[in-house]
C-alpha cells in the first residue's frame, strides 16, 4: 500500500533554502582484541592506562579472539569534557547515578551530563551537513506540524539523529528516546540532548537488561502516554505490544527504518495483531539507494580499519547476502582490491552480483579461504558454529546488516576457536566508527516526513497495514539534497510531459519503482 498526501504541504517554498557542507567529525575508534598464542597457553596483549577496562561481561567468556571496538571520542582531550575520563564515575551504571542538568531537570539517564558541551557541538556540526532536515525546519516550523504529538523513539543516538529528534521538537512534538544499538550510542551527545531538557535513556556499552530498562523508561511515564512511534529494528513496538499493548489505543502510527522492523510488522499483520497503520522507510527509494548503498560502501572500509587495521589488497572476502548493503561493501572492498565472493538466496540478486563481476558461492564451499566474512542479509543464523569450525586463523567475521542474529555469536565461547569477531556481530559501522552525515540526512528527512504524514492523515486514510511513502515524497526528499551540489534538473515541457503521461512536476517513477 502506498500512503500520500499531507506531509507535502509542509514542503512548498524551502527548496530555495541555502545549503553548506559541514564536515564529519573525527572519531577516535581503539579495538581491543584478545589473542591467543596457541591452544595450549594464552597472552593477553597490555593496553595502555587510558583505555578503558574490557567489559568484564565479555572477558568471562574466554573467547580468544572476540573484538569489540570502544569510542573515546567523548572522553578524549578534546572534548570539553575530557578531564573526567579517568572519573571513577565512569565506572558506575548510569541507572546507579542521580544526574541533574544546568535548569534542574533529571528525566534523563545517559553516561555523564558533563560532556554536553562537547556534544553540542558536534550536533551543530551535523547540522551544517543535514541540509534537507534544517531546511524541513524553517519550512514548516510556523505551523508546527507535529503540535500535540507524542512521539517515543528507540533510533541509535548519534550527532546526526539528535538533528532529527531537535527537528521534531521544533516542529512541536514531545518525544522520549532509547537507543537501538547498546554500542553505537554518543555519550556526548546524549548529555547534550539531556542538557536541552531532551528525555534520553541511553549510554555506550549498555547491557541487554539495561537496554529494556532505557526503553521502558521512555514508556512507563506517568501523566504521558505516546500516540506516535518511531522505531529502528522493531525493539520499542515489540516492548509496548508485550507490555502495554493498552497504549495502541492512542497511537496514530509506527514509523520503522530498518528491514529487521518491517518484518516484524508484517509478521504482525499476517497475524491480523496489528492494530495501527505504519509506514516503512526501509523500502523508500532515498532509504535503499542512498543510506542502504552509498553509506555502507564509505563506512565499511573506515570501520574495519579503525577494528583491525588490515590491509584489504588481495584479501578474500565472503559477503553474504547482496541487496543495496551488500552491494555497497562488495564494491567497497573490490576497489581496494579484496577478491569479493557473494552468497544470496535470490537468484534476481545474484545475477545482479555476477554481472558486476563477483563470484557467486555458497559459503560453505568458501569459508576454508575467506579472510574475512560479512554478514549483510537482516536474517538469522546466516555464519553458525560449522562455519566457524572450517574457518582459517584470525579470520574477521561482522555484521553490516541490522540485527546480531545473523551470526551466532554464542558459538563464540568456545575458547578453541581461532576467529576475529567485531561488535559482538551488531551493525558494524554504527558501533565501530561513524556513518556519513551527508547520508543520514536524507534518511532522517525521509523519517520526520513519514511521522507528519501519519500524525496528520484523516481518519480512514491508513487501515491496520504497513504503507510506503508516495514517490513524490522520496524524490522531493532528493531534491533538497541535489543542491548540495549545485545541480540543475532538467524540466519536461508541456509536450515531453503529455506524450510520458507524467506531470512536469513528478511523480516521475510509479509507485512499485524501488
Amino acid at each position: 500500500n502506498y500512503c500520500c498526501g499531507s506531509a507535502f504541504k509542509y514542503l512548498r517554498g524551502s527548496s530555495s533554502t541555502h545549503f553548506s557542507r559541514g564536515s564529519d567529525t573525527m572519531r577516535k575508534v581503539y579495538s581491543l582484541v584478545s589473542l591467543t598464542k596457541n591452544r595450549e597457553s594464552k597472552d593477553q596483549i597490555q593496553y595502555p592506562e587510558q583505555t578503558r577496562e574490557f567489559d568484564s561481561r565479555l572477558t568471562k567468556t574466554g573467547r580468544r579472539s572476540l573484538s569489540h571496538s570502544i569510542s573515546h571520542s567523548s572522553t578524549d582531550s578534546n572534548s570539553s569534557g575530557g578531564s573526567d575520563a579517568e572519573n571513577p564515575e565512569d565506572e558506575v551504571s548510569p541507572r546507579d547515578m542521580q544526574q541533574i542538568n544546568s535548569k534542574g531537570n533529571m528525566d534523563f539517564c545517559i553516561k555523564n551530563i558533563k560532556l554536553a558541551d562537547f556534544g553540542r557541538r558536534e550536533i551543530e556540526l551535523a547540522e551544517d551537513e543535514m541540509t534537507a532536515l534544517m531546511a524541513l525546519r524553517k519550512a514548516a516550523q510556523g505551523e508546527k506540524p507535529l503540535a500535540a504529538a507524542k512521539i517515543v523513539g528507540c533510533t541509535h543516538v548519534t550527532a546526526q539523529t539528535a538533528v532529527l529528534f531537535e527537528t521534531l521538537k521544533v516542529l512541536g512534538a514531545q518525544c522520549r528516546w532509547a537507543a537501538c544499538n547498546i554500542y553505537s550510542t554518543q555519550d556526548e551527545v546524549a548529555a547534550a540532548l539531556a542538557e536541552q531538557d531532551f528525555p534520553v535513556f541511553a549510554w555506550k556499552g549498555e547491557s541487554e537488561d539495561d537496554f529494556w530498562w532505557c526503553i521502558d523508561r521512555c514508556v512507563n511515564v506517568e501523566g504521558w502516554e505516546p500516540n506516535m512511534i518511531l522505531d529502528d529494528g522493531g525493539d520499542m513496538t515489540h516492548w509496548i505490544y508485550k507490555k502495554y499493548p493498552h497504549l495502541f489505543k492512542k497511537v496514530k502510527g509506527i514509523v520503522e527504518e530498518s528491514i529487521t522492523g518491517i518484518h516484524r510488522l508484517h509478521q504482525l499483520s499476517k497475524a491480523g495483531k496489528l492494530c495501527v497503520p505504519a509506514i516503512n522507510v526501509n523500502d523508500s527509494v532515498t532509504k535503499q539507494k542512498f543510506d542502504n548503498l552509498y553509506c555502507c560502501r564509505e563506512s565499511i572500509l573506515d570501520s574495519l580499519k579503525k577494528t583491525t587495521d588490515i590491509m584489504f589488497g588481495g584479501k578474500q572476502v565472503a559477503i553474504c547476502g547482496y541487496g543495496e548493503v551488500g552491494k555497497g561493501c562488495s564494491a567497497a572492498l573490490k576497489a581496494m582490491g579484496s577478491v569479493v565472493y557473494v552468497t544470496e538466496i535470490d537468484p534476481i540478486c545474484a545475477l545482479q552480483a555476477c554481472m558486476d563481476g563477483f563470484r557467486l558461492a555458497k559459503l560453505g564451499d568458501v569459508v576454508r579461504h575467506v579472510d574475512m566474512v560479512i554478514t549483510c542479509t537482516g536474517n538469522k543464523n546466516v555464519v553458525v558454529r560449522e562455519h566457524m569450525d572450517l574457518m582459517k586463523n584470525g579470520c574477521v567475521v561482522c555484521n553490516m546488516g541490522r540485527s546480531n542474529t545473523e551470526i551466532d555469536v554464542n558459538s563464540l565461547q568456545a575458547p578453541e576457536l581461532r576467529i576475529v569477531l567485531l561488535a559482538e556481530g551488531r551493525v558494524l559501522n554504527l558501533s565501530s566508527s561513524t556513518v556519513p552525515i551527508y547520508v543520514l540526512s536524507i534518511t532522517a528527512t525521509t523519517q520526520a516526513l513519514a511521522l507528519i504524514e501519519l500524525f496528520n492523515a484523516p481518519e480512514g486514510r491508513y487501515k491496520q497495514d504497513v504503507y510506503l511513502l508516495p514517490k513524490k515524497l522520496d524524490e522531493y526528499v532528493a531534491s533538497l539534497h541535489l543542491q548540495t551540489f549545485d545541480a540543475h534538473l532538467t524540466e519536461l515541457t508541456d509536450e515531453q510531459a503529455k506524450y510520458m503521461g507524467l506531470s512536469k512536476y513528478g511523480p516521475f517513477k510509479p509507485s512499485y519503482y524501488r
